[in-house]
């Protein structure tokens, strides 16, 4: 894999790359994305983003929702997430991308991001890791350290929602930045943002479209196929939105790097993960491998006490 990857990753805070999905598996994911959606939408799922929410924990005082929590939870019976999170391609780029080796891989979050049925809903411009309300030097010191694991939303359709400031997970808001992120409230144009780009991912791709993923400009739609994925450092800053006249499914996930100790605890287990320390759950990964990178959370999360809390998570509102 070229180098050029991670150096686009760590220059601009995202990429995006061609061919995650094996052959074959595209099918069954979407397969499996439309049985849990259902569930969720019937009410068999609880485990949902709920409209209003935008960060856990998430309540259940609306019935829309945006999101699907824990989709290689057992209870669901959906073996072609665990079996997609840790297959070869996935885990080839995520080494590159974390500078790694595979036993440094843990396991994390793995969640679906969906269209609401009822409502239009957006998410507030932010950082997943830096409060909205930091201060110029608390923002340049969370920013100067790496915080070891990197998400991403892999667009069964096509997708739209995600807007990122390429370059901002390394510096600090401009003040024209800050004005438009420092409240709870969602942005009423995204494009407002001063250097903001939209991630469109859809069918066709062109040549272009190629050199613009790996060159970006500010202000611009970066197009790619669906099944593509777009890589992005957490604390870059992005907002979302969701549109009940648009299917989405868009696979969310992150995996750390073991290497960075409890630092990833604050922002993945405000997610609920106790599940995972079920038998049943390491009963159904399908390798080896994927033992080894659940065993890397579970350790992470034992090192934080008999209880595995933390004292204060990243976002909750």
């Amino acid at each position: 894999m070229s180098s050029t990857l991670k150096e686009t990753f760590d220059r601009s805070g995202f990429v995006i790359v061609d061919n995650l999905i094996p052959e074959g598996q595209f099918t069954e994911l979407r397969d499996a994305s439309a049985r849990v959606v259902a569930k969720t939408r019937s009410g068999q799922w609880p485990h949902r983003r709920v409209v209003g929410k935008q960060f856990p924990p998430f309540d259940s005082d609306n019935l829309d929702s945006w999101g699907v929590q824990h989709v290689m939870h057992p209870d669901l019976s959906e073996p072609a997430f665990a079996k997609w999170y840790t297959c070869d391609e996935l885990v080839g780029v995520m080494r590159e991308l974390l500078d790694c080796e595979e036993e440094d891989l843990q396991m994390e979050l793995f969640n679906l991001l969906i269209n609401p049925e009822l409502h239009e809903f957006a998410l507030r411009w932010h950082r997943d890791d830096v409060r909205e309300n930091a201060t110029n030097e608390e923002e340049i010191e969370a920013l100067s350290f790496w915080h070891h694991g990197i998400q991403w939303n892999t667009a069964l359709y096509k997708d739209s929602c995600l807007y990122i400031v390429p370059g901002s997970h390394n510096v600090p808001r401009t003040p024209e930045q800050r004005a438009l992120s420092e409240t709870l409230e969602a942005p009423k144009d995204p494009l407002d943002m001063p250097g903001v780009l939209q991630v469109t991912l859809k069918r066709k791709k062109t040549a272009l479209t190629s050199l613009l993923v790996l060159f970006p400009p500010p202000s611009f739609n970066v197009s790619s196929i669906a099944g593509q994925t777009v890589f992005y450092n957490n604390n870059i800053l992005h907002c979302a939105t969701y549109s009940s006249r648009t299917q989405r499914a868009t696979l969310h996930a992150s995996i750390g790097d073991a290497r960075g100790g409890s630092v990833r605890a604050r922002n993945i287990l405000q997610h609920g993960l106790r599940w995972m320390r079920e038998a049943r759950f390491q009963e159904s990964l399908p390798t080896d491998r994927a033992q080894t990178m659940l065993r890397k959370l579970l350790e992470m999360e034992g090192s934080l006490g008999a209880n595995g809390k933390v004292t204060q998570y990243s976002l909750s509102a």
